[in-house]
């Protein structure tokens, strides 16, 4: 487990190893902001890096990371509207052309909401209510194999990115393209699991 000196000896190595050696890559991002194709939507999970699956460079991901990857439905109201503020920002203001929802295998938030489902208090402030996106989706698999319900999570998900209605235009317009994958952690496999995406893994 790394430690704050370990984390200020990893950023020391970034500047000389990384940094150093592609300074005109920053110097870009840096004088002409960012452009990603992609937003995706992923755990908060130590286990599971984005940028480190996919072999991603500074500014090829708008990266989004919360409690078990989850979107919630579209609700423009008063509250706090974290994870969808985000989706908002990279669809209307960075034109994204994908969004993916990636899930993985024993993602504990998951797994937290089946034992929610099947009565258990979990006793925490804010982790309860937000699992609970996916409740009516994950319900049905909570007594099947864990990647049935953590892959039940990423397709409500994926439907709940529908709800927003600047994403349905885009999407019926061919601007954008979702995405629902599940990386499982294991043996290293991913696997497409939305039915509308069009790409296999």
């Amino acid at each position: 487990m790394p430690t704050i000196e370990r984390l200020l000896q990893g950023f020391s190595s970034f500047r000389e190893n990384y940094f150093e050696n592609d300074k005109t890559l920053f110097e870009q991002l840096s004088r002409e902001g960012q452009k990603p194709s992609t937003l995706l939507i992923s755990c908060s999970d130590s286990r599971v890096d984005p940028a480190i699956l996919f072999g991603a460079e500074p500014g090829d991901l708008f990266i989004v990371r919360n409690v078990a990857n989850l979107v919630p439905p579209y609700e423009p109201d008063a509250r706090l509207h974290g994870t969808s503020s985000a989706i908002e920002f990279a669809v209307r203001d960075l034109e994204v052309s994908h969004i993916i929802i990636l899930g993985h295998s024993n993602c504990g938030g998951i797994h937290a909401l089946c034992r929610h489902l099947q009565g258990e208090r979990l006793e925490r402030d804010f982790i309860e209510r937000w699992v609970s996106i996916a409740a009516d989706a994950v319900k049905p698999h909570v007594r099947d194999e864990p990647f049935c319900s953590e892959q039940a999570a990423i397709r409500a998900s994926v439907e709940n990115l529908k709800t927003f209605p600047w994403i349905t235009e885009r999407v019926e317009s061919g601007q954008l393209s979702l995405h629902g994958w599940w990386f499982d952690l294991g043996v290293g496999e991913l696997t497409v699991v939305s039915e509308d995406d069009e790409f296999s893994a």
